[in-house]
């Protein structure tokens, strides 16, 4: 049997973890042809700053897309993933870093992400480091260094 002070503690401890997922966040980022603006073969949002925990789904908004992991461009010990071609993909961010991801048959034609997880940025180095494939790609990864610059 609990004791009076182990129910109430265990009642506590229960009403935190609720607590903690009660505040995480689902972003939508879509995978897109077009934005109607003139930019092509994109994630929109692009750039996404979330707390650890959170999770992001990516919602096929136009075919054909997938969103999967760049390696150079990953926290140590988070979980990869690898979406099939037209899946939509959900992922939970819970490691503090920046996060990259890109849509591998659209890579060089520009189509990547950048995700901030936390505060902490463990793999800030990789930034520097990383060199994509594509002029595209290097454009908007430069765009996504001087987001994180500024933060």
């Amino acid at each position: 049997m609990f004791s009076r002070f182990g129910r109430l503690a265990a009642v506590s401890v229960l009403a935190c973890s609720l607590a903690g997922n009660a505040f995480a966040e689902e972003h939508v980022i879509e995978m897109l042809n077009s934005d109607g603006e003139g930019k092509r073969m994109l994630f929109k949002p692009d750039f996404l700053k979330v707390n650890v925990g959170d999770t992001v789904k990516f919602v096929l908004a136009q075919m054909p897309h997938n969103a999967e992991t760049i390696p150079e461009l990953w926290p140590e010990g988070a979980p990869t993933f690898k979406g099939k071609l037209n899946e939509e993909i959900t992922y939970k961010f819970e490691h503090p870093g920046i996060y990259g991801v890109k849509c591998m048959p659209h890579y060089t034609m520009g189509m990547i992400a950048m995700i901030v997880a936390g505060d902490e940025l463990p793999n800030k180095d990789q930034i520097e480091a990383y060199k994509p494939k594509g002029s595209e790609s290097t454009k908007r990864f430069e765009e996504f260094k001087a987001k994180v610059a500024a933060q």
